[in-house]
């Protein structure tokens, strides 16, 4: 038997006027939604999500029934988007653990879709369960950036999975054994935003109270900054179920084990393994049509796709699958070098004194002329580094109201604006509402082709949302509804 206890807390923050958080904290099912979609809209999705999931899950209590509970949640939330035009484009992402009985003891099955997190802290470690659906936690995954960097990342904030976007949705879930003495934490975004994690770890290691822990942690957000609604929900675990001699002989008694595409969970204090070129393939967090997991078959639910994600100057597989090793850049550094050596074998000046007369015969040597060769090659080689750097990518914003792709950097790079390569056929007024915002900002792509893509899947995106619109290429309804919307 296993007996836990709990406490929650949920506050606006020091910015927002609506809090589009929603929480649950029953006996045995707690969970935090994290709406997105504006003023209504994020209430709204947030709200019917918890609904369902906590109608469903009673129905049943099992690991695949949470599982199943989130995915109705996910087709709830995206039918009432269909229906209702002042919510259109709504979602919220889903963090949720239910304690479940199953033959070889209680469970805990963690679940996740989007950015709300769940973590773990046990025998002074805090560790976080859950992975965030987001582009910068794909980079970091692939080795391309580190923790420290993804929390600064100008698109750390765009999710690659959440509720209500797209009629079907997967789901990562664990499930693992509950130990006595463990707490567990449930969280949106505006906690993590604001707190580090040794700050939340101090916090769980000091405070007894689940209650007195879930508020000081909201304080500790609103004192932070609070520039974002922020939930908490902590559970304890008092008693639980001794592991077996068979889960003590395999050493993975309190392991978390998956039942969806997550990842186990890990240290949240520990650096993660390096990791080399990405595979082909699906990987973690992204799905393609056709493409099964333990939790059943996938759909694409993100909002970019992962060639959208591939750096400019990123290591490339060679046919062999073995990493290329040629850096593409080295101009700079050859010529650094080569003036380097040049400058170091000149002889020096020794004090000999020469005739005033005979300076402009000597004043001009081939030592000088490599020199100045070597400087304008140095000049040159950072123009063109420059240039490169200032026009290697590309990106989709608005011009008026027009969705246009544009070779360069936003705002320009030192005298290199930026300039139009392509006026698509979309307006701001024909996506999504939530995706104006970054359009007016622009989104970074590193090619045109993934430019073009992204184009794609904004009219992708609305026309799963709303197909009847000039844009949308006719189809028949059996194939709207087979669907995805990608971004």
């Amino acid at each position: 038997m296993t007996v836990i206890r709990s406490g929650s807390a949920s506050h606006v923050g020091r910015v927002r006027t609506v809090n589009e958080d929603r929480l649950l904290e029953s006996v045995a099912l707690f969970a935090v939604a994290d709406g997105m979609g504006g003023h209504a809209g994020g209430e709204v999705a947030a709200g019917l999500a918890i609904e369902v999931l906590q109608r469903r899950f009673a129905a049943d209590p099992t690991a695949r029934g949470l599982v199943e509970a989130v995915r109705a949640a996910n087709r709830v939330v995206f039918d009432r988007s269909l229906e209702d035009s002042e919510v259109r484009g709504m979602g919220t992402t889903l963090a949720a653990a239910a304690l479940v009985p199953t033959e070889d003891g209680d469970r805990l099955v963690v679940v996740n879709v989007g950015d709300s997190r769940v973590y773990r802290y046990r025998d002074g470690q805090l560790e976080q369960m859950t992975t965030d659906h987001s582009v910068a936690e794909e980079l970091v995954a692939r080795g391309e950036l580190s923790e420290a960097e993804a929390a600064v990342h100008p698109q750390r904030h765009i999710l690659t999975r959440a509720l209500g976007v797209a009629p079907e949705v997967d789901v990562d879930a664990w499930e693992l054994a509950p130990a006595e003495g463990e707490r567990f934490l449930l969280c949106s975004d505006g906690l993590t935003n604001e707190v580090g994690q040794e700050q939340i770890a101090t916090v769980l290691a000091e405070v007894p109270d689940p209650q007195a822990v879930a508020d000081r942690l909201v304080a500790m957000a609103n004192q932070h900054g609070g520039s974002d609604n922020v939930t908490v929900v902590v559970v304890d675990v008092l008693v639980a179920d001794p592991p077996s001699p068979e889960e003590l002989a395999s050493g993975r008694a309190r392991e978390a084990r998956v039942l969806g595409a997550g990842p186990a969970a890990r240290p949240s204090s520990s650096a993660r393994p390096e990791v080399g070129p990405r595979e082909r393939g699906a990987p973690s967090g992204f799905r393609e049509p056709g493409w099964r997991s333990a939790a059943g078959e996938g759909s694409v639910t993100g909002v970019l796709q992962v060639e959208d994600l591939e750096r400019h100057l990123a290591v490339e597989e060679v046919a062999d699958g073995s990493p290329a090793t040629e850096e593409p850049v080295t101009l700079g550094r050859h010529v650094a070098g080569a003036l380097d050596d040049a400058l170091r074998s000149r002889p020096r000046d020794r004090g000999a004194t020469r005739p005033a007369a005979r300076w402009p015969e000597r004043r001009i040597t081939v030592r000088v002329v490599l020199f100045l060769v070597l400087l304008a090659a140095v000049v040159v080689g950072g123009w063109l580094l420059v240039r490169f750097y200032a026009e290697g990518e590309y990106f989709v914003g608005l011009q008026g109201n027009r969705v246009v792709v544009e070779q360069g950097r936003p705002g320009g790079f030192l005298g290199f604006e930026p300039h139009v390569v392509d006026r698509t056929g979309l307006t701001s007024a024909e996506v999504l509402a939530y995706r104006v915002p970054e359009l007016r900002s622009g989104v970074i792509e590193p090619s045109r082709a993934a430019a073009d893509r992204f184009v794609a899947n904004l009219q992708a995106e609305a026309c799963s949302v709303r197909p009847n619109e000039p844009i949308c290429p006719r189809q028949s309804g059996a194939d709207r509804a087979g669907s995805v919307g990608t971004a």
